[in-house]
């Protein structure tokens, strides 16, 4: 038989009828960061984020407990941790989202007093759960929704850098990669792709400085262009970028140069793309 969360709960000495589920996914913001993301780097922000909440979920809210998972990257649904939750009331001051930095006006959101529970914390980071077909479901009863633990790890870890190959995603997500990620991009040069998802054109260019590719695409991230004459012609977009080649750290700066000339070649990216040279 499948071990199911809330046996964990009863374990604890916490009642599933006090508990309510939170599953945080927030993708409307591709320049914020997400709860995952929040939660990974700063918990203090991610309990900000927590606390604030719209009126018409403020009667599926009230419990004295709140289980919260994150989704990763690779879609598990993590669990972060127990809080103990009191309803506060409404926003008596603009109070802003540190994942989008929305602004809300005061009076405009519900906002909660979060307590970390240390029942259950040597699970968070590690217990990871099937939350099942509903995922637009963000909140539900644990009593009503007793989830299957799928499985508890060693230990907290990001996903395994996923190889150059298989590397696709949008810039906008450069600056917050895993630290294994960032290293692995940093000390890399070679040729790369960036595909305008309105648009559909795409730009080939490549990572010849010394922090590699990662280093060039941060360039993007701050000016939309990184100096490009015809990215500088378009309006700003998320571009998805993925990795052509890479080359040996051997290799001279020409020769990198060379690599992304025939690559421009064979996807015709003058032709029917944004490289003007």
């Amino acid at each position: 038989m499948s071990l199911q969360f809330n046996t964990l709960l009863n374990q604890a000495d916490i009642a599933p009828a006090a508990v309510r589920l939170l599953r945080h996914q927030d993708s409307r913001s591709t320049k914020g960061r997400t709860p995952y993301e929040l939660w990974r780097d700063d918990r203090p922000a991610f309990e900000s984020y927590q606390a604030i909440q719209s009126f018409n979920n403020r009667s599926k809210l009230r419990s004295n407990y709140w289980a919260s998972f994150v989704v990763t990257p690779s879609r598990e649904t993590l669990f972060a941790g127990v809080y103990a939750c009191c309803y506060l009331g409404k926003n008596d001051a603009e109070r802003v989202t540190p994942h989008t930095m929305e602004a809300f006006p005061a009076g405009t959101i519900d906002i909660y007093e979060l307590t970390f529970d240390e029942r259950l914390n040597d699970l968070a980071g590690r217990l990871v759960i099937a939350w099942g077909d509903g995922e637009r479901a963000w909140l539900q009863r644990a009593d009503r929704q007793n989830k299957v633990v799928l499985q508890i790890k060693e230990d907290f870890r990001e996903p395994d850098f996923p190889g150059f190959a298989r590397f696709i995603l949008p810039l906008s997500q450069v600056e917050r990669l895993p630290v294994a990620w960032v290293t692995a991009l940093s000390s890399s040069r070679g040729v790369y792709l960036l595909t305008c998802p309105r648009t559909r054109e795409q730009y080939v260019g490549s990572a010849t400085g010394a922090e590699g590719f990662h280093g060039r695409w941060l360039s993007y991230t701050r000016d939309g262009h990184g100096g490009n004459v015809m990215l500088k012609s378009r309006d700003p977009s998320d571009y998805q970028v993925s990795i052509l080649e890479v080359a040996g750290s051997a290799v001279p700066f020409e020769d990198i140069l060379a690599m992304e000339a025939l690559w421009k070649q064979k996807l015709q990216s003058r032709e029917m793309g944004l490289n003007s040279n």
